[in-house]
């Protein structure tokens, strides 16, 4: 049944943090929606309306280190667990128990060690472009290391503070229009060309950047908003999510191999790299995922899957969460 629904509603509430950013519309179930990098709430804002118009309600947050919600100073404050903590915070300041959580980019791997940490919170979970991948293997910044031969991967390029800032920063606007652009299906470089997850001997990734067109998904008035975010705050909160992930490994030593178990959906892209490069993972869901209830892959989509095709993402979120409440 859609509805009439109210317009987006913001405010921050209580987290181990200090305070979420949120961005709410609709009545019903919870459904928390959580961005990845470079990004904000904002990327959901073609969701929100949908979810809420399907009778849910929709909260999309800015997470630890993006626009208004709160910049712990130290590096290791951006753990995966402190990231879950803030996402079981949020439940409990709307008056929920449980919510479904959605996720997309850094955002769903997020989402599902939310559900993996806290399944009495997180009853079901939804990743978008990036597969889930339980802990295991070598230390991460080990494998990044040797990717790449005399190039560097761009994990490991983020890796330094202030080394990537410096790259950022200075043009905040013009880095995010090429980042957002080489990841996209209408933009990206053509086959064959520099791969811009890499860096070249003493150089940059925005080397490798289209230099076109913004791709269609995006408009240069919400290219505003998202460089209007980072102008003011600065790329080191989100950028500190990468900084995390030899941490993470440690932390979750005892998740080691370990499944996700609630229904959960994924959505990927078949010309995004996180699709093709951890088809594997993909393989390994009936081990790793073993609640999916469905497993899509838009054909022609890049990374911003939700932005590049926000219509089919939203008709399979909704029958996803109509089939998990037994509505569909």
């Amino acid at each position: 049944m859609t509805r009439r629904v109210s317009e987006i509603t913001h405010r921050s509430v209580p987290s181990p943090a200090g305070r979420v950013h949120l961005a709410e519309q609709g009545a019903g179930p919870l459904v928390l929606l959580v961005h990845g990098f470079p990004e904000s709430w904002y990327s959901w804002r073609r969701q929100l309306p949908a979810l809420a118009a399907a009778g849910y309600r929709a909260v999309a947050v800015d997470v630890r280190g993006y626009g208004r919600s709160s910049k712990p100073a130290a590096t290791d404050a951006y753990r995966m667990r402190e990231l879950v903590a803030d996402n079981a915070a949020v439940v409990r300041a709307l008056g929920e128990e449980s919510a479904v959580i959605v996720g997309h980019d850094w955002g769903a791997t997020i989402a599902a060690n939310s559900a993996l940490l806290r399944p009495e919170v997180f009853r079901a979970v939804g990743l978008l472009s990036v597969p889930y991948t339980p802990r295991g293997g070598p230390r991460p910044s080990d494998v990044f290391a040797r990717m790449g031969g005399d190039e560097e991967f761009y994990v490991s390029y983020f890796q330094e503070p202030g080394r990537a800032e410096a790259e950022i920063e200075p043009d905040v606007r013009g880095w995010l229009a090429g980042f957002y652009a080489a990841l996209s299906a209408d933009t990206m470089p053509a086959p064959g060309a520099p791969d811009p997850h890499f860096v070249g001997p003493a150089g940059t990734l925005r080397d490798r950047f289209p230099a076109g067109p913004l791709p269609g998904w995006l408009s240069e008035q919400e290219l505003d908003v998202y460089a209007g975010e980072f102008e003011r705050t600065g790329l080191t909160g989100a950028l500190n999510r990468y900084r995390n992930m030899d941490r993470d490994w440690e932390d979750l030593a005892a998740y080691d191999g370990a499944p996700v178990t609630q229904p959960s959906l994924f959505i990927g892209g078949t010309l995004d790299a996180s699709t093709t490069w951890l088809s594997d993972a993909i393989e390994a869901y009936p081990v790793t995922l073993p609640g999916l209830v469905s497993s899509h892959l838009l054909d022609g989509c890049g990374h911003w899957i939700q932005q590049e095709r926000p219509d089919e993402v939203n008709r399979l979120l909704i029958d996803w969460l109509a089939e998990l409440s037994g509505t569909h």
